[in-house]
């Protein structure tokens, strides 16, 4: 059990750290997790940008909790289409699968 919790944080961490680095290939990263996610919060989409896509808002669970993730923009890249972070229900588990881009 505490070589599960060990791996669960070191794929957390991993995870943290992509958040805050440019996208750079069609590839999506997930964590299963016992504990529903709350209800996704409503955000109003801001007007559309050129050369943005919206990313919407979800929640992230970051260890012990659920927290808010803010919608944002992101660059938009020629030839694939913006995947928003979701949280799956799978069996007994929740997925949660990270926005991505894919082709």
């Amino acid at each position: 059990m505490k070589f599960h919790k060990v791996v669960v944080a070191a794929m957390l961490a991993v995870g943290t750290v992509g958040l805050s680095l440019p996208v750079t290939a069609p590839a999506a990263v997930g964590i299963d997790i016992d504990i529903a996610p709350p209800a996704p919060r409503f955000e109003a989409p801001p007007r559309p940008r050129a050369g943005f896509v919206w990313a919407p808002g979800y929640w992230e669970w970051r260890g012990r909790e659920h927290v808010w993730v803010a919608g944002r923009w992101i660059r938009a890249r020629r030839g694939f289409h913006w995947v928003p972070a979701h949280w799956d229900h799978r069996g007994r588990r929740w997925h949660f699968e990270r926005g991505h881009w894919k082709r």
